[in-house]
């Protein structure tokens, strides 16, 4: 088995960005969370870290806009934001080139999957990348889901899509880290910016840890839309996720709804062991 890590965070701008503006112990308890995600992460002695996101319009708009996309390029570099204001300098993250196209030839078998060879990583990859890969030394694998551009992805091809990836990394000898990130209510860059459904994500929430297919598909994007905001379209990033985990149950380790991050904040891991 080479998809040897799986798990979901968080990738909201102000996480830090506004970090000093965070009340109480907002902040610290989610980098505690974040770091203890990451040595997991390590334990398990990846060679290349796969980071499913939905990006914001840094590469992808709507004279181009694939359903999903993987990045195949040596090196890339983020974050595009302003690094003063996203508080992430600007820096070079390593790819794998071989291993991108190999992952690709694999899971065009059962996935249609866009590629590209140059990609600049906005905040969906890089506020995670700041916390699991804080020297930016093992290789990236970048991969977008459309979240933002109607029509958008259905819910069950986000699934399916996620057990193609876990296909393609169980053929490839190299050890696989799996990360999605986005969501999970919110309401970005419109007046509601800084609301959240603790409900709705904490339903949303249990639904992911118990890996239940059919209540994580049970969402039309009506009613994500008006109960979770446009953010809510994020959770097709999770639901790779539960795909690519399919027989195991996930275990939520961090969950807060921080409205100065604008978001409920989230860290979880999927237990792989339970099918090893």
């Amino acid at each position: 088995m080479s998809l040897v890590f799986a798990g979901v965070c968080s990738h909201a701008p102000g996480i830090t960005g506004r970090k000093e503006m965070a009340g109480g112990d907002d902040a610290e308890t989610l980098y505690v969370a974040m770091d203890e995600m990451r040595q997991a992460m390590e334990a398990t002695r990846p060679d290349a870290l796969i980071v499913i996101a939905g990006e914001h319009f840094a590469n992808f708009f709507m004279n181009n806009m694939p359903a999903y996309c993987m990045g195949m390029a040596q090196e890339y570099e983020g974050p595009i934001e302003d690094p003063e204001w996203l508080g992430i300098q600007r820096t070079s993250v390593p790819g794998n080139p071989d291993l991108s196209r190999r992952i690709i030839q694999h899971t065009l078998q059962d996935i249609d999957l866009a590629y590209a060879e140059e990609w600049k990583f906005d905040h969906g990859i890089m506020v995670p990348l700041h916390f699991l890969t804080p020297r930016y030394d093992l290789p990236i694998i970048p991969v977008n889901i459309n979240c933002q551009g109607p029509p958008i992805t259905p819910l069950h091809r986000a699934w399916a899509f996620g057990q193609a990836l876990r296909k393609a990394c169980n053929a490839v000898p190299e050890r696989i880290a799996l990360v999605g990130t986005g969501g999970i209510s919110h309401w970005p860059a419109t007046p509601d910016s800084g609301k959240i459904d603790e409900a709705w994500d904490r339903d949303f929430l249990d639904r992911w840890s118990s890996n239940d297919r059919q209540r994580l598909l049970d969402y039309s994007d009506e009613q994500t839309y008006l109960e979770a905001g446009q953010g809510g379209f994020e959770i097709r990033t999770f639901i790779a996720i539960s795909g690519a985990s399919e027989g195991c149950t996930g275990t939520v380790h961090y969950y807060r709804p921080i409205p100065i991050f604008a978001v409920g904040c989230t860290v979880g891991i999927m237990n792989l062991e339970e099918v090893a």
